[in-house]
């Protein structure tokens, strides 16, 4: 009992001391809060990086003096899919440089949230830079870049601070409509941008996320076919969630950017990337078929007079010098939705043109594909759609086709390049030309901009419609 009282009296005086100590009164005043920042200001700018980077520095490459960057952090390792890697950028918004800092721990997210502006002194760092991925770490001989120790990690990287606390923004990332934008140059390597309109390939719909014991490599694709290798960590938080059917969808995803490199010296790469969290992956359209053009938008015309066939007459009138020729006339009923279409049949004797056009009267401005509808089969010489330049040296951009079963997309860096065969198994299928790339496109009323053209000695059974122009 006497234990117990004695106990009793001391938390009893302790208590009273702790809350009058606590206590506001006019004989003391509550402390300014500051916040002081570690490094002096930068006196380098992040993409000063890439003139002193190597792609295997050595002992030689260690930094010796106050070399001051600053950036934000664009990566997020709470949920264990990024590891041991941090990512950061020279602005919040729309930022011209990214880099990577390997670190040999994990939740650094703790000390350096996302948004968070921090000052790098790379004094006693090694940079190194392989196909425009650049790496700060430390020398280690076994590595073409060493991971910092967590412990010494203060020695070189500190948050900025505004005097009162430290400076964090709101991190905005880069928007791309495709993943070849996005990846267009690797300009932007190491920075946090979304692409839209994206969905994981077929084939990962049966898996999660990572492998059981190991990093999976998961493959997201766009409308155009172009795909990214996304990497999955499997001591993620979600690594054994499955895929679908809560990510089977399409649409947006963000994404820190990385490039794979196995030999620094090399030139071959892989593009990757990694998500923060689940909460980057906002797939909540239908899922769409990779390849397949987007239909004409409400703004597109007709490319030139009859271009829907619907008016036989009225497309011969627009029919320029070349004419129709015999195995070309139009097919009732056999076009799109079953209207009328143009169809080629038989065996041409040349590399005919079947017909030219001419530029309508009224034009979309800046005008950016020309789409239509095909369908049938052809063998020998692949068709060709060619797009003529009238301004400068006049010329024709040969678009080719070949076999295909869902679309096709084309520019003309594809000219010259088939002879095969077409078949469309039966369906109707929409191509586009991207007259976008086109250098001086000039599209002027009544002058020659269209040209349809066959191969020698193929065999076609073809129907053409609605082609359009926006």
């Amino acid at each position: 009992m006497k234990n117990i009282y004695l106990k009793a009296t001391i938390f009893s005086v302790l208590s009273m001391f702790t809350l009058s100590s606590c206590v506001k009164t006019d004989d003391y005043d509550i402390p300014e809060i500051t916040c002081t920042n570690r490094f002096d200001a930068a006196n380098h700018s992040l993409a000063d990086l890439a003139d002193i980077a190597k792609p295997s520095p050595g002992k030689a490459d260690i930094i010796t003096e106050d070399y001051i960057v600053e950036a934000y952090v664009s990566s997020n390792d709470e949920s264990g899919n990024i590891y041991k890697i941090m990512f950061l950028q020279d602005k919040p918004e729309n930022p011209t440089q990214g880099v990577e800092i390997d670190i040999n721990g994990s939740n650094q997210y703790l000390d350096y949230p996302v948004g968070a502006l921090v000052r790098i002194n790379l004094k006693g760092l090694i940079v190194q830079a392989s196909n425009k991925n650049i790496k700060i770490g430390v020398y280690d001989p076994n590595y073409a870049v060493g991971r910092i120790e967590p412990t010494k990690l203060p020695n070189y990287m500190a948050r900025v601070c505004d005097g009162q606390k430290p400076v964090k923004a709101e991190m905005i990332p880069l928007e791309f409509d495709n993943i070849a934008d996005a990846l267009k140059d690797g300009i932007h390597v190491n920075q946090l941008i979304k692409i839209k309109n994206v969905q994981f390939e077929e084939p990962e719909l049966t898996k999660t996320f990572a492998d059981a014991n190991a990093t999976g490599d998961r493959y997201i694709t766009d409308k155009k076919g172009g795909r990214l290798d996304l990497r999955f960590s499997n001591y993620a938080t979600f690594a054994k969630t499955p895929i679908s059917p809560g990510y089977e969808k399409s649409g947006d995803i963000i994404l820190c950017l990385s490039r794979y490199t196995g030999n620094p010296t090399g030139t071959n790469y892989t593009d990757q990337a990694y998500i923060r969290t689940l909460s980057d992956i906002n797939f909540v359209n239908d899922r769409f078929t990779p390849g397949a053009p987007d239909n004409p938008s409400p703004s597109a015309v007709n490319l030139f007079n009859g271009a829907d066939f619907e008016d036989w007459a009225t497309f011969l009138s627009s029919v320029n010098s070349f004419g129709l020729k015999p195995y070309a006339t139009q097919g009732i009923g056999l076009g799109y939705n079953g209207t009328n279409s143009l169809q080629i049949k038989g065996t041409p004797t040349a590399n005919d043109y079947v017909f030219t056009s001419v530029a309508p009267a009224s034009l979309p401005a800046n005008p950016k594909r020309i789409t239509f509808y095909i369908k049938g089969t052809a063998t020998g010489k692949s068709l060709s759609f060619n797009v003529y330049k009238t301004s400068g040296t006049p010329a024709y951009y040969t678009y080719n086709l070949g076999t295909f079963t869902t679309g096709a997309m084309l520019d003309p860096s594809d000219a010259n390049s088939y002879t095969g065969s077409i078949n469309t198994n039966g369906q109707w299928r929409l191509v586009e030309l991207n007259v976008s790339t086109l250098p001086d496109m000039n599209l002027t009323s009544g002058k020659d901009i269209f040209a349809l053209k066959t191969g020698k000695d193929g065999e076609y059974d073809l129907q053409i419609d609605n082609i359009k122009i926006e």
